[in-house]
């Protein structure tokens, strides 16, 4: 590789295209409500905010109670970095290498700061008729707080007249997204999630579905209001997606990951998804970036597929490989006329054959 490829990379990585996957930048930030300013009022909320950045950190919703925190909850200050008032908010910033290292102790898994991005669509169905919550709009900020709250990148549809005509009632209860899926292309996101929210008796409840390509998920939510249906919601989404992200302790292992059809756009969301495996670029090799990095096999599948980026085999790249050319038959030296005046010349060592076999111990991956 050229000392001058990887400079290149760096300076190129700033101007990469827009990718799917989002980094959640405040999300060792946590927001609690509080009634006062009061000691009593405040250390419980403390306890509140790590309890809620336990649970986005992990997707487990008893983890912050178990004996392994159990000296976390008694002094909370040691993974906190400062914390102040806004309005009737307590706003707490948690500091994230201790955090991190005191939940890898305890054995937690972990949920890094790239996670999917979700398009909602959300439609709000009173005596008045159904409307379709767009960015932009008031309705739009509780769903933004929630998204927030739980650790979530979360989009919003424009809602203009072409998109409120497809993300009907009957379109976001169907099984199938049909034109909705279209109709989310323009805002680039992992994942989509429709809900049809209704007030009742008092109560807001909504019935949810989540895909996450060709996975679905599906559920029901409520709460006193739009905010508390828009955190509950948001929850139950973080607690299905978890899983399939976060990092368990010892569930890892050095392994060899090749990235096929890569370009310089591309490199730096890949070195920002593989980031939280320890990921070290070996090689660069044509359109090829060779990495190692510390995952297990299922959590790199997940993670690349934010990038579309999809597995191939051992098998399946040696069969595509070109075969070897036809070895030139030699040349009959009795044949040959020969330059008596000129000394015998040694013909060229044959060059080495290019390494094209893939190896059954690497993980391959290619767009």
């Amino acid at each position: 590789m050229r000392p001058t490829f990887r400079p290149l990379l760096l300076c190129l990585s700033l101007l990469s295209l827009p990718t799917l996957a989002a980094t959640v930048s405040d999300l060792y930030q946590v927001r609690e409500t509080v009634a006062s300013q009061q000691p009593e009022e405040r250390d419980a909320a403390l306890q509140r905010a790590v309890e809620t950045l336990v649970l986005r950190l992990t997707g487990k919703p008893d983890a912050a109670k178990g004996s392994a925190l159990a000296e976390l909850r008694k002094d909370p200050q040691q993974i906190i970095s400062q914390y102040g008032y806004e309005g009737d908010h307590l706003v707490v910033d948690f500091d994230a290498v201790s955090t991190d290292r005191s939940l890898r102790q305890a054995g937690l898994p972990l949920w890094g700061v790239n996670r999917p991005a979700i398009l909602a669509w959300w439609l709000n169905e009173t005596v008045d008729g159904a409307n379709m919550v767009g960015d932009g709009q008031a309705a739009a900020e509780p769903l933004r707080e929630a998204a927030q709250h739980r650790g979530l990148p979360l989009r919003l549809p424009l809602a203009d007249l072409s998109e409120q005509l497809v993300a009907t009632k009957e379109a976001l209860g169907a099984k199938d997204l049909g034109e909705l899926r279209s109709a989310s292309e323009r805002y680039g996101a992992d994942a989509l999630l429709a809900v049809r929210a209704s007030e009742a008796d008092g109560k807001w409840q909504a019935s949810w579905q989540l895909w996450l390509g060709d996975e679905r998920e599906q559920g029901k939510a409520e709460g006193a209001d739009q905010a508390a249906l828009a955190d509950a919601v948001l929850l139950a989404v973080s607690e299905r997606l978890a899983p399939r992200f976060v990092v368990a302790p010892g569930a890892s292992s050095t392994q060899t990951v090749e990235i096929i059809g890569a370009d310089l756009s591309r490199y730096a969301e890949l070195q920002r998804v593989l980031e939280p495996f320890a990921a070290q670029l070996q090689s660069v090799e044509a359109d090829r970036l060779i990495y190692q990095v510390n995952a297990s096999a299922e959590q790199l599948r997940t993670q690349l597929g934010l990038l579309q980026l999809h597995e191939v085999s051992a098998a399946e790249l040696a069969a595509e490989a070109p075969a070897p050319a036809e070895p030139q038959a030699p040349v009959d030296a009795s044949q040959a006329p020969v330059d008596a005046s000129q000394a015998p010349v040694e013909p060229p060592p044959a060059p080495p054959a290019a390494d094209s076999k893939a190896r059954g111990d690497v993980l391959y991956f290619r767009w």
